[in-house]
């Protein structure tokens, strides 16, 4: 980290997932590193946890330079483990990389003065809090090295989530002369309370922190993010509904709000998103054939494919209310005899062994079945040839061998089977227990022939190894026509931000921060392919009714019409674009560099 200018400020982004796919943040940090680099060049640096599995693939090791060169060296006299290196992402941002084993021995010293100094207690039995103790004192003793070997260079601190920030009160305590940025992308106890299944937004203003955080033995980490969110020059929030929801329960108002971007060339194919959807439908068509072929079959040209993912956070998630809306979208097509079908998928990992033979043997069945038809369509192309090379017309009786009769009437044979397509494509452990499995079966969805409305349940997120579908995560949600997301509880939402870049239309709720923001920047958000569903102002049952209608007028829509939506909903890409929202974060780090040092970046 050198430059022309020693007076320029530094910039350090403190993440639990720098380098770590382990959580949301990743995705943030990982997508903005290559516009941050452009701007702050190697005066940017990211610190995380140095994990041997994660570094194998994620991390470069390098030498640090002599900015920060003697101020490694000297952590590492101290005996701390400190990897410095690049991050294997675009961009190649450089990261500073603590191993906490090496301090671990220091734990109860540095828990002890947390409470003689913050008055912060934790308790000995949370492992991840222990780590954040660690981490945080590595955090703040490598900045106060660096302060004092760079006296009145300026320094900026961003940290992003409670496990990341107990560094952060350490560095207020310590007096450091260090400008501090405490981001909370979801609020700890907001994520607990939201997943009791309370009346969170209608109670928010009521609600006791210190009482709830105690009833659910998480005070300890609840004081610890008010510390940060206290402790810090400016505290900011992903959107405005964490905003309110920060307000109330860290009881301080965030100072900027932080929008979470994407790094558009990760998706941008040229305009080809159009043909890339019909390329990667045909694959899921493939699937389905597989999954219900020889139970039944249906016209995959009058089908639809809709799909919600994420983690398995039930209600948090709203996936109780998809498959509500699904129960009431099925009964709707089935009393008008309607002749589309819609499959509907649930992309959530949950507790498996190994995919279920029946969905395996169904996608082998079909595929060996497109091999013989391809290998009986070569020799009636050399048929046609041979006769007409000859002068005559083939003969129609005889385009078809008997032994290939025979070949295409075993295939047939084959692929019958009885009973109903199975909901979930994998062996689940607890199958009696599984929320979402008895929700669907409460429902009756159960693949019924007459159904309109066709659920698979794939408890895994998907990728190109799948032997089901042989696709990505990226290319499955190409190939769909309508992205599900009716969440409770979502600070922002990447999953929908995803589905608009690549030109799918989804339905989200005013309850996220993606919600929110299209609310406030696209006029007659529907028309665009963004159906924002009521779930702050109405009661379940009617956000049930909309959600159901909003997936029944996307059903009335013709092809072109659906065309025609996709291209409204890709030119959308540019409101999610870092380099516009990035600004927000140049923002945030001018506040705070003027709240400390009374000068802000060029």
């Amino acid at each position: 980290m050198s430059g022309p200018n020693r007076d320029e400020p530094l910039l350090f982004e403190i993440g639990w997932e720098v380098a770590r796919k382990v959580g949301g943040i990743y995705t943030v940090l990982r997508s903005k590193a290559d516009i941050t680099v452009e701007q702050w060049g190697d005066r940017y640096c990211l610190i995380g946890i140095y994990s041997p599995d994660s570094a194998a693939t994620e991390f470069e090791p390098l030498e640090p330079g002599p900015v920060l060169g003697p101020t490694v060296e000297a952590l590492r006299q101290q005996g701390v483990g400190v990897h410095f290196g690049r991050w294997l992402v675009k961009g190649h941002p450089r990261v500073l990389l603590f191993d906490l084993g090496t301090c671990y021995h220091k734990m109860d010293d540095w828990k002890y003065a947390l409470w003689e100094d913050l008055g912060i207690g934790t308790p000995n039995d949370d492992p991840e809090t222990n780590d954040a103790v660690i981490f945080g004192n590595l955090v703040a003793q490598f900045l106060a090295e660096l302060g004092w070997r760079m006296p009145g260079r300026p320094i900026i601190a961003h940290f992003h989530e409670w496990l990341a920030a107990v560094g952060l009160p350490l560095i207020r305590y310590r007096n450091l002369p260090v400008a501090t940025v405490f981001t909370t992308h979801a609020t700890l106890l907001g994520r607990y309370l939201c997943a009791s299944q309370i009346d969170f937004y209608n109670q928010l203003p009521w609600l006791e922190p210190d009482i709830e955080s105690g009833n659910r033995n998480i005070y300890h980490r609840y004081c610890i993010e008010r510390a940060a969110a206290h402790g810090a020059h400016v505290f900011t929030t992903v959107s405005e509904i964490t905003a309110y929801e920060a307000e109330h329960l860290l009881k301080r108002r965030p100072d900027v709000v932080l929008p979470n971007g994407l790094k558009l060339d990760n998706f941008t194919v040229l305009h080809e998103f159009q043909n890339l959807h019909s390329e990667y439908k045909q694959r899921i068509h493939t699937f389905t054939q597989g999954h219900f072929y020889g139970h039944y079959d249906f016209d995959l040209e009058n089908t639809l494919y809709f799909f919600t993912s994420g983690r398995y956070e039930f209600h948090n998630k709203g996936v109780d209310m998809y498959i509500e809306a699904l129960h009431r979208l099925n009964q709707r097509l089935r009393r008008e005899s309607s002749h589309i079908t819609v499959v509907a998928f649930i992309i959530m990992p949950a507790m498996t062994n190994n995919f279920c033979v029946e969905a395996l043997k169904g996608h082998f069945m079909i595929e060996e079945l497109r091999e013989t038809c391809d290998t009986i369509q070569r020799e009636i192309g050399k048929r046609i040839f041979e006769a007409t090379a000859r002068g005559h017309l083939p003969d129609p009786e005889k385009l078809i061998a008997d032994q290939e009769w025979v070949m295409l009437k075993r295939r047939i044979y084959s692929l019958n089977r009885t009973g109903l397509p199975s909901i979930v494509t994998h062996n689940m452990l607890g199958d009696s227990e599984d929320l979402i499995l008895n929700h669907l079966r409460h429902r009756r969805l159960i693949n019924r022939r007459d159904d309109r409305v066709k659920v698979v349940f794939h408890p895994e997120f998907i990728t190109s190894t799948n032997p089901l579908f042989s696709l990505d995560y990226d290319e499955f949600v190409r190939g769909c026509h309508l992205g599900v997301f009716p969440s409770y509880y979502e600070p922002w939402g990447y999953t929908p931000a995803e589905c608009t870049v690549m030109g799918v239309p989804s339905v989200c709720s005013n309850l996220s921060g993606f919600g929110n923001f299209m609310h406030r920047h696209v006029d007659d958000p529907e028309s665009h392919g963004i159906y924002i569903l009521d779930r702050r102002f109405v009661g379940p049952d009617e956000s049930i009714s909309q959600l159901a209608d909003m997936m029944y007028r996307f059903c009335r829509l013709t092809r072109r019409q659906r065309i025609q939506m996709r291209n409204r909903t890709e030119r959308l890409s540019e409101l999610l674009d870092w380099r516009n929202l990035g600004k927000s974060y140049t923002d945030a780090r001018n506040l705070a560099l003027q709240r400390t040092y009374g000068t802000t970046t060029t």
